[in-house]
């Protein structure tokens, strides 16, 4: 039986989300089909984003079925910067953080130099309170910062620095899947990051990479890093005054961000950013079975507060590099 299928836009606000939804009251299952791939390729690459809404779908198995049945490999997630839990075959638990702490806007794993582009995240319980998937358009996120900042960081580029474990961060072992140095060695070897394991047996990387990046497909210009995330002012002033006194150096902290020469990011550039990002944010309720599919370089998330239970899953897929992207 063919899907019966009404497409409508989000609502008003910066950047266009285009929901799909069954147009009956009946639920239907939600699976690629040619009407759902036709969507998907008229819209994921000019709006950035659809939500997937009242389809028949929750849970590990099906939301992976739908997932990889687009027809590329879900990827895992190697070099990952936050703790999530593998549920298989291309699954993952999104971001395990506290419910108080706010992730901010950022392009999954824009602080390196490969990524996915294509981003499922699958809303299976929805929080009591709060607890939504914050989203914003790259592209537009560029067109508003001022072109001086824009140039600065697309021609100094990013330095990433990161120390793990030390009961501060994710250890080493779970952010490169294995507890093998030489293997951990030659993934860092072969993605141009630099490693250096120090003498309590913790490993210490370094990455210079993109600000900036240029759409493989489309050729648009999007704001694409993590350098307001990644920076050691986002955590609360007296987290950052503990890890300081306890780091002893800017570059000894559990992860931190550097222009690509070295030299600090200016405050006044982060707050700018910011304050852009915060402009541009669209939120929306999560409700039980929705499916969101972001093109990862077109469109930014984040997730927010909130107060009882929570499951949101992400799958991942098209790897594309920066060579692929500029």
């Amino acid at each position: 039986m063919p899907l019966s299928i009404e497409i409508r836009k989000l609502g008003p606000g910066p950047g266009d989300v285009v929901v799909v939804a069954p147009q009956d009251d009946a639920p239907q299952p939600l699976t690629r089909s040619d009407a759902i791939a036709a969507i998907v390729d008229r819209h994921l690459l000019r709006e950035g984003a659809i939500l997937f809404r009242g389809f028949d779908i929750l849970g590990e198995q099906p939301f992976q079925a739908f997932a990889s049945a687009f027809g590329d490999p879900l990827l895992d997630y190697r070099f990952g910067s936050t703790p999530r839990t593998d549920l298989g075959d291309g699954v993952y638990t999104s971001t395990e953080y506290p419910a108080h702490q706010v992730i901010p806007l950022h392009n999954e794993q824009s602080y390196t130099r490969s990524w996915p582009l294509r981003l499922w995240f699958h809303c299976v319980i929805p929080a009591e309170e709060g607890g939504e998937t914050p989203i914003a358009d790259s592209r537009i996120v560029y067109d508003r910062l001022e072109p001086a900042l824009r140039r600065r960081f697309a021609e100094k580029r990013l330095c990433y620095s990161r120390n793990y474990g030390g009961g501060l961060d994710v250890p080493w072992q779970k952010v490169f899947g294995t507890d093998d140095r030489a293997t951990v060695e030659g993934y860092c070897r072969d993605n141009g990051i630099t490693c250096e394991w120090k003498p309590d047996g913790d490993l210490r990387t370094r990455q210079i990479v993109q600000a900036v990046a240029d759409h493989p497909i489309t050729g648009e210009t999007v704001w694409f890093n993590q350098a307001h995330l990644f920076h050691v002012s986002n955590l609360d002033p007296a987290v950052q005054e503990a890890l300081l006194s306890i780091a002893g150096d800017s570059w000894n902290l559990p992860r931190n961000v550097f222009y690509g020469d070295g030299s600090p990011l200016e405050d006044s550039a982060l707050q700018e950013i910011r304050g852009v990002l915060d402009a541009c944010t669209i939120r929306f309720p999560w409700r039980a079975g929705d499916v969101l599919m972001l093109d990862n370089m077109l469109f930014a998330h984040a997730r927010s507060t909130f107060r009882g239970k929570r499951k949101v899953l992400v799958a991942m897929a098209q790897p594309c590099s920066e060579g692929a992207a500029s």
